[in-house]
């Protein structure tokens, strides 16, 4: 087979490989945020029985404001005919009978209120099932950014096993040359032991953010997830201004959405609690057959009598307080939320200062302390314990870089949960 030849056919095998890698990259998640996302906002059952609660509550507000449903009563007066005859219930053969169509009416605007108390309670609920949402977005943006961490960690510690591996040959050859102790060798295949022991344990913490990832999709604890591909960009810092964060925050974070529902609702029922110092109506209208023919028509007026005024002051207290609760209870969470917000802003800034410096200045420095150690070394001006710790200094600065990034996006995840939306 000639090389043309040869070069077709694998051109064409990957030609058909191409679109397979590509689906299964697809049906795999974890390559990127977007796409667990996506996933668990379909599959996720906490986020759903939010979602189901908050369509009940709305389902709610039509039926509370509805009348009431009227009242059919029949009456059979006389069905012996004054003893002429045997019991009967056919209309047209007792004494007479008596149809009456009843309908309760409350008080003017009760209904109303009732359709107003049902429906902020719903905004409550609909609050709920965002905060639901956001809490869950920010827990995948954390584990995910944590994966791309340890995948970090993982490679950089394969790295470091690679380079002590090839100082464990220069220090053999220095000591089959008698220029280094034996010692220098042993410490090598140390630090190498050590490194596949790291190696186990990322890998261990790997396997449980995962586990933890893949719950949160809904997905088996063992099912696979892709590579992450990136960590997403951190927005820029005239973003992050604080005040205007806190007007975000206080105009959107659901929490606050959801108390502020509350609050309305609760004045709402102290409303109606004032209304029902007011009377209830029953109308009802009665014809009256006899024989076969209807010959008497009656209206029925009923009112109930609102007497127990020590109860309804009490339940007027009871919504006062209920109103003053919410107000409290928003209060509460404001503060709480703006608290969170300025502790995430500032560990959001340090973990971006953190990166900076380890780029620009701990990461050239160790790089060129390592380089000189291991020059120092191989002249035999430099003992093997100084080269090791110019190459931990390596690895401590990508390190720090690495926590630095995981740190920012963290923080990012807790922003973007009380905004209630991404930044």
């Amino acid at each position: 087979m000639s090389y043309p030849l040869q070069t077709g056919v694998l051109a064409a095998l990957l030609a058909l490989g191409a679109p397979i890698a590509a689906q299964t990259s697809e049906e795999m998640p974890g390559a990127s945020v977007e796409g667990l996302l996506s996933v668990a906002k379909a599959n996720n059952p906490d986020y759903a029985s939010m979602r189901f609660e908050a369509q009940a509550a709305a389902e709610r507000v039509e039926p509370a404001g509805a009348l009431m449903d009227p009242k059919f009563r029949i009456e059979w007066m006389d069905i012996t005919k004054m003893g002429e005859q045997s019991p009967t219930l056919w209309p047209s053969d007792v004494g007479s009978t008596k149809y009456t169509l009843m309908q309760d009416l409350p008080w003017f605007g009760k209904r109303e209120l009732k359709r107003d108390i049902a429906q902020f309670e719903a905004q409550s609920s609909e609050g709920k099932a965002l905060g639901a949402w956001s809490e869950l977005a920010a827990r995948i943006k954390t584990a995910q950014a944590q994966r791309y961490y340890l995948h970090g960690n993982e490679k950089l510690t394969q790295e470091i096993l690679d380079l002590m591996a090839q100082l464990e040959q220069v220090a053999q050859s220095r000591y089959a040359g008698g220029l280094a102790a034996q010692q220098d060798v042993i410490r090598s295949q140390v630090e190498q032991t050590n490194m596949r022991n790291e190696l186990v344990m990322i890998e261990s913490e790997r396997l449980q953010v995962d586990a933890r990832l893949n719950a949160l999709l809904a997905r088996p604890a063992q099912a696979p997830l892709a590579r992450p591909n990136g960590l997403r960009m951190t927005p820029a810092a005239a973003l992050l201004d604080t005040a205007k964060l806190e007007q975000r925050v206080r105009s959107r974070n659901p929490q606050l959405f959801s108390e502020e529902a509350r609050i309305q609702a609760a004045e709402k029922s102290r409303d109606l609690s004032y209304k029902n110092r007011y009377p209830d109506f029953t109308l009802a209208i009665s014809p009256t057959q006899v024989d076969s023919r209807i010959k008497e028509w009656s209206l029925m007026l009923e009112v109930n009598i609102p007497l127990q005024q020590n109860s309804r002051r009490a339940m007027e207290r009871e919504a006062e307080a209920m109103v003053s609760a919410a107000h409290a209870r928003k209060e509460a969470a404001a503060n709480q939320v703006l608290a969170e917000l300025a502790q995430n802003l500032a560990g959001m800034e340090a973990a971006r200062r953190t990166g900076a410096l380890a780029t620009s200045s701990l990461l050239p420095q160790a790089d060129l302390s390592f380089s000189s150690a291991l020059a120092s070394y191989e002249n035999g001006k430099l003992d093997f314990a100084a080269l090791l710790d110019a190459q931990r200094q390596i690895r401590q600065a990508r390190q720090s870089q690495l926590k630095a990034q995981f740190e920012a996006q963290m923080r990012l995840a807790e922003i973007e949960k009380l905004l209630g939306e991404d930044l």
